[in-house]
């Protein structure tokens, strides 16, 4: 694995749980977790896939 893979891996789960904290705390609302945690997954897989 490349140093950029590595850093998805990582980055990846944290922005989820920090959406998920984010919305226990009701700070965010459903549709920006859904939002947020989508987009991550899209980008964290097609930049993944790329390398």
């Amino acid at each position: 694995m490349s140093d950029a893979q590595i850093g998805l891996s990582i980055a990846t789960p944290v922005i989820v749980i920090f959406a998920i904290t984010l919305y226990r705390m009701g700070v965010l609302q459903r549709t920006g977790v859904l939002t947020a945690v989508i987009a991550a997954i899209a980008i964290a897989a097609s930049l993944f896939l790329q390398r």
